[in-house]
């Protein structure tokens, strides 16, 4: 193993945590607060951050959708450039989350703030923090964001160690109001993240390995409770778990896969998929294609995770039993699309320069057709 890790987020964890911002803001700092359509203002997590906040100069911007659009947060950038704004506060989800790491350094940019998902490279940030509402992404402690532009179905990632938040409230309590699609698609989400960095081939490390397995358990045990899921306790695990899904530890020096990923970024891009809706119609077809690669971490899952020895296949069909049985389908054909599907995935992926996907780089286009026309049939 060879690796560097660093995450200088603070996680402030548990009930009440709101009001500890203020350790991480200075009162000379102007602060625009940004937040998606408005469910903070139900869940009492606005009132909260307008106490926190007073004495502070702040103003606010809302509107950032699921899966944010350049087009949305350029009108943000140039409020931040206007009103010489000093510090980000986002208040959502992964969406706003992601969102505002693109105003963090579109702000400190003269050009357009698309090239960084392009490759350019992140010279310099505005601080950031982040307060929770919906976990899912691990996107309030990593460095990471995903962004789309609506004019042209495209949706990119790009990443920087300038763009890990200040800190990360994680108060389990705001979750709350959430509906059982949110929750569903958090704890898909989370799992799949993990996934993204186990279902590879064996490693050497038995503590990532561990870990994850631990994190996949607990999601695992999560879905079958999932009569309890409006219980503080349930929520409370599904924060945790899915922070630390994706804060950056449990890949550092191992491989890591992200295939199912590429390819349900650009199934959202065309048809508006949810993020994990996405990732769950890819991922359990992508598995069998690429079954004999993952054969023995499939059986390492199955043991340790499913309780199911010896038994890869079965493993793939208890991931996929998981997702139903929380609401969320592991088919296309679930969904409105159209019958150019494969050609449009196929398509946006070689105009991305993503042709050799996996951790082996040996998921070629025709594989992802395999994948998708398993996807498709009813």
């Amino acid at each position: 193993m060879k690796y560097s890790y660093f995450n200088p987020t603070a996680i402030q964890f548990g009930e009440g945590q709101i009001k500890t911002i203020v350790n991480f803001i200075s009162k000379d700092q102007k602060i625009l607060v940004v937040y998606g359509g408005g469910s903070i203002k139900k869940n009492g997590v606005y009132d909260q951050v307008c106490t926190a906040l007073e004495g502070y100069i702040w103003s606010e911007f809302s509107g950032v959708e699921p899966n944010p659009s350049v087009e949305t947060l350029n009108k943000a950038v140039a409020i931040i450039k206007n009103e010489k704004i000093d510090f980000i506060l986002a208040v959502g989800g992964g969406s706003v989350i992601d969102g505002c790491k693109y105003l963090a350094a579109a702000a400190l940019y003269d050009g357009d703030g698309w090239d960084f998902l392009e490759g350019k490279v992140v010279e310099k940030a505005l601080p950031m923090g982040a307060i929770l509402t919906l976990p899912a992404t691990g996107s309030e402690s990593n460095a990471n964001t995903v962004i789309s532009k609506k004019a042209t179905n495209e949706k990119k990632y790009f990443g920087s160690p300038l763009l890990y938040p200040k800190f990360a409230v994680l108060d389990s309590t705001v979750m709350s109001t959430l509906d059982d699609r949110q929750l569903a698609n958090g704890l898909v989400d989370a799992f799949v993240h993990t996934c993204e960095q186990y279902l590879t081939y064996p490693n050497t490390s038995l503590l990532h390995d561990g870990y994850a397995q631990t994190i996949l358990k607990g999601l695992h045990v999560l879905a079958q409770d999932w009569q309890n899921r409006k219980t503080p306790l349930w929520q409370e695990n599904l924060m945790l778990l899915a922070n630390q899904a994706l804060n950056g530890f449990i890949g550092s020096g191992v491989p890591q896969d992200w295939a199912t990923h590429m390819i349900g970024h650009e199934i959202t891009a065309f048809y508006g998929l949810d993020h994990a809706q996405s990732l769950a119609t890819v991922q359990p077809h992508l598995l069998r294609v690429m079954i004999e690669d993952k054969q023995e971490k499939l059986t390492q899952m199955g043991k340790e995770v499913f309780n199911m020895p010896h038994n890869y296949e079965m493993v793939i069909e208890a991931i996929e039993y998981m997702y139903q049985s929380i609401g969320v389908p592991t088919k296309l054909s679930a969904y409105k699309t159209d019958d150019k599907v494969i050609e449009n995935i196929t398509k946006a992926l070689e105009g991305h320069g993503l042709t050799a996907l996996g951790e082996k780089e040996n998921i070629t286009l025709d594989k992802v057709a395999e994948i998708l026309t398993m996807s498709l049939k009813a």
